[in-house]
């Protein structure tokens, strides 16, 4: 019964929470959790359903194959290297929904790739176990 009501507090703390720092803190975690090589750990900012679209050279579509393609292009620390994001604008878009914008930076040796930079625009959406990225449109 005590964890039942320990889950519900944080619950409700996560939807008082205002959405833009509730996103900030998505951001925030996925750059942690890169940075420690965990790919899972930064998967966790996005909706795990077949819905969520990831588009870069080419449409992936569903959770699994954004996760997969991440596993597959980033096989390791040196390949992931170190990510920072910059220029982050949140707008929200209605009480469910928000638009973030923003560049990325990851620093990594030559012979794991050279530094690597762009853009990107994502679709946040609050679910019940907080707000994930629904699509991300990274160049």
């Amino acid at each position: 019964m005590r964890l039942i009501l320990v889950l519900l507090a944080a619950a409700v703390v996560g939807w008082s929470e205002p959405p833009q720092e509730a996103i900030e803190r998505v951001l925030d975690a996925q750059v942690r959790a890169w940075n420690a090589a965990d790919i899972d750990g930064f998967m966790a900012g996005y909706e795990n359903s077949s819905d969520t679209v990831f588009i870069g050279t080419k449409i992936q579509r569903g959770y699994e194959a954004v996760r997969q393609r991440y596993h597959e292009r980033y096989p390791n620390r040196e390949r992931m290297g170190q990510l920072s994001f910059s220029d982050i604008s949140i707008r929200m878009l209605g009480a469910d929904y928000a638009s973030v914008t923003g560049a990325f930076r990851l620093q990594r040796t030559q012979a794991a790739g050279g530094d690597a930079s762009g853009v990107f625009s994502l679709v946040f959406r609050r679910t019940p176990s907080g707000w994930r990225i629904i699509l991300d449109h990274t160049s």
